[in-house]
C-alpha cells in the first residue's frame, strides 16, 4: 500500500503564503486521486481539495477557490498544495489522502480515500 507524508505547516500570519507537499512511496503518484482534508481543534475534518489521477481536473471547497492551488510533481512522487491569503479559519490539521477508483460525486468524502498521510499543522495568526 502507497504511504504518505505531508510537509510544509508552520505558523504564519493573516495574509501569508504556505505550499504544503504531500511525498508518496510505495506507488506512482499519478495514478492516485490525491485530496487534502483539514481539521481544526473541535470541529468535523472537512474536505479542501482534491486532484484527479491520470492529468485528472483539480477541484476545491468554496472557502478556498482562488487563493489554494494543488498541483502535482510527478518527477518528486510528489502533490502540492499551494496555500495564499491565509486567514485564521485555515487553522487546522492538513491531511494528505490517496485513492485508486473514486466516482466522481464521491471526490469530497473522506471514506473514498484508503490511504492517509500523519497531517501537517498549519496555524495562521491575526
Amino acid at each position: 500500500q502507497v504511504r504518505l507524508v505531508e510537509s510544509g505547516g508552520g505558523l504564519v500570519q493573516a495574509g501569508d503564503s504556505l505550499r504544503l507537499s504531500c511525498e508518496f512511496s510505495g506507488g506512482s503518484i499519478n495514478t492516485y486521486t490525491v485530496a487534502w482534508f483539514r481539521q481544526a481543534p473541535g470541529k468535523e475534518r472537512e474536505f479542501v481539495s482534491t486532484i484527479r489521477r491520470f492529468g485528472g481536473g483539480t477541484y476545491y471547497r468554496d472557502s478556498v477557490k482562488g487563493r489554494f492551488t494543488m498541483s502535482r510533481e510527478n518527477a518528486k512522487n510528489t502533490v502540492t498544495l499551494q496555500m495564499n491569503s491565509l486567514t485564521p479559519d485555515d487553522t487546522a490539521v492538513y491531511y494528505c489522502a490517496a485513492g485508486n477508483t473514486i466516482i466522481l460525486s464521491s471526490i469530497g468524502d473522506e471514506r473514498s480515500y484508503a490511504s492517509w498521510g500523519q497531517g501537517t499543522q498549519v496555524t495562521v495568526s491575526s
